[in-house]
């Protein structure tokens, strides 16, 4: 029985092979807000990052994460070597300049002094 929904026409399935095309260049685009930022670095002072990828703090951070879950580590044929964490050094970056902190004179409590003057 042949189709008669224009689902099937060339036409429109270039246009939905099309479509599936932008949507993936959308949702995977690299330096999207869930991709991996342009240079990765660390504020000085301030707040913390909520997401960074686990690539930007180790070399080797899947044996890492497996190690902590504890994977592989009942495996009595082909144990699981003890893992040696190789971490990477993250840049700071400095967002704004901050006012010197300037603290007062030790406070100086003299005794036998009268609380109150007569």
């Amino acid at each position: 029985m042949a189709s008669t929904r224009n689902k099937n026409m060339p036409g429109d399935y270039y246009l939905e092979q099309r479509d599936n095309k932008l949507t993936n260049n959308y949702e995977l685009y690299k330096n999207s807000q869930y991709g991996k930022a342009y240079k990765d670095a660390l504020p000085c002072l301030g707040f913390n990052p909520s997401q960074m990828p686990r690539e930007t703090f180790a070399y080797n951070a899947i044996e890492i994460e497996s190690a902590l879950f504890g994977i592989n580590s009942t495996n009595l044929v082909h144990p699981q070597a003890p893992v040696t964490p190789e971490m990477k050094t993250i840049p700071t970056i400095k967002y704004f300049n901050t006012v010197p902190l300037f603290m007062p004179a030790p406070l100086v409590i003299e005794n036998k002094q009268r609380p109150y003057p007569i």
